[in-house]
């Protein structure tokens, strides 16, 4: 999973989200239907910090970084998702890494919470 994180949330967002993430039935059940959570399965999440999500290129020829968080609260995810019992693995912030990703299944989803929620 990609994590982007702006400026405006917080490590307790970041929390929230996570609970959210680890309990949302996006997974099939037995008969098909969207029923299971990532609990449900077993599964686990490789949580990179995605500073560059929030990339802004609408000025100039160089992008913007100032809409990212601190990887602080990137972390602050990754450990909410561990509180709710999904095993993670995490990336390095900044790091040049070399991540593949397999889309699989009929999902993706951009989630977002609000500080007030």
């Amino acid at each position: 999973m990609l994590i982007g994180v702006t400026h405006d949330d917080t490590p307790a967002v970041a929390s929230r989200l996570a609970e959210k993430v680890g309990n949302l039935r996006v997974f099939d059940d037995a008969d098909g239907i969207m029923n299971r959570n990532l609990l449900d399965i077993g599964g686990s999440a490789l949580v990179v910090s995605q500073f560059t999500l929030y990339g802004d290129a609408t000025r100039g020829r160089r992008p913007s970084w100032t809409a990212a968080a601190p990887p602080e609260v990137a972390d602050a995810f990754a450990t909410g998702l561990h509180d709710v019992g999904v095993r993670v693995e995490t990336g390095r912030f900044r790091a040049d890494m070399q991540v593949a990703l397999v889309n699989d299944g009929p999902v993706t989803l951009m989630l977002e919470l609000a500080a007030s929620q």
